[in-house]
């Protein structure tokens, strides 16, 4: 953690906003409603279900196919961003969001990109030890994308915080060129800023079916900009600095949850051990 900003109010009329969240329609004998994340009005992820038991989810959709990065931040955001309030970059991102309250937080984080199913992935690793394997498919949850893993630590006994950095569009998409000019920046000490939309979902199993049970606790931040330096910072093994705002209305979290997020951001990096 490097500084959290107050609260406040951001964005524009969902109408007008680039990125909002959204429910499903129900159809008729459908089954839940899915909780969306919309770019330009398509469905890019789908995210937690609202009960709050079921597994943490984001799960990238067919229609996720674009970046919300402003090209009037991008010489900014190539360098140190010290303070969440830095060059206006709050209010500038803040007119691609959808009106609500907001939580300003500036991280610098170290990425680990985690392609699904294989070594270090939350969905076929924790998720599993605690939620078992999906009953249905007999397979774990699948997010339909890379992406990366950057923090975690115990909220308490009970309960464990897991960070993750969503890209909007795989890193395979990422011009090349580009990559490599921020890897070759970091080398030289350069330490660039992402910007992220994120929600803070806590979720606590109802019924206990896995090896370990206990409350997990995602923080999971949307890239809307830093698609490049997340990947450059992931290959150089460097770290990149995130201003994440914490979008406070649409997260499975109470008042009391996102209040302790901030400390529990501060703590040391610890994995969890299961059965503690």
């Amino acid at each position: 953690m490097i500084k959290t900003g107050d609260p406040r109010s951001l964005g524009v009329p969902a109408s007008e906003a680039r990125l909002h969240f959204d429910t499903e329609r129900q159809e008729l004998g459908g089954g839940p409603r899915r909780r969306l994340l919309m770019v330009d009005d398509e469905p890019a992820f789908e995210l937690s279900f609202y009960c709050g038991t079921c597994p943490l989810l984001f799960r990238r959709l067919e229609t996720a196919r674009e970046k919300l990065s402003l090209e009037s931040m991008q010489e900014r955001l190539t360098g140190t961003l010290d303070d969440p309030d830095d060059g206006g970059v709050i209010d500038a991102f803040g007119t691609l969001l959808p009106e609500g309250e907001y939580l300003p937080l500036l991280l610098e984080v170290e990425p680990r990109l985690v392609i699904p199913g294989s070594e270090g992935d939350y969905f076929s690793g924790e998720q599993v030890t605690t939620w078992g394997i999906d009953q249905f498919w007999g397979l774990p949850e699948y997010p339909h994308t890379p992406y990366y893993r950057t923090f975690e630590t115990a909220v308490d006994a009970d309960a464990h915080l897991y960070e993750f950095v969503v890209p909007m569009v795989p890193p395979t998409w990422n011009e090349r060129e580009r990559v490599e000019e921020y890897v070759a920046l970091m080398e030289q000490g350069t330490v660039p800023t992402a910007v992220a939309i994120s929600t803070l979902d806590v979720c606590r199993p109802a019924i206990d079916r896995g090896d370990d049970y206990f409350v997990h606790w995602g923080l999971t931040h949307f890239l809307l900009d830093g698609h490049h330096k997340l990947e450059a910072a992931a290959t150089a093994g460097r770290p990149v600095r995130l201003l994440s705002l914490l979008a406070l209305n649409e997260s499975l979290a109470g008042s009391e949850d996102t209040a302790r997020l901030p400390a529990l951001r501060t703590q040391s990096r610890t994995a969890r051990r299961i059965g503690r």
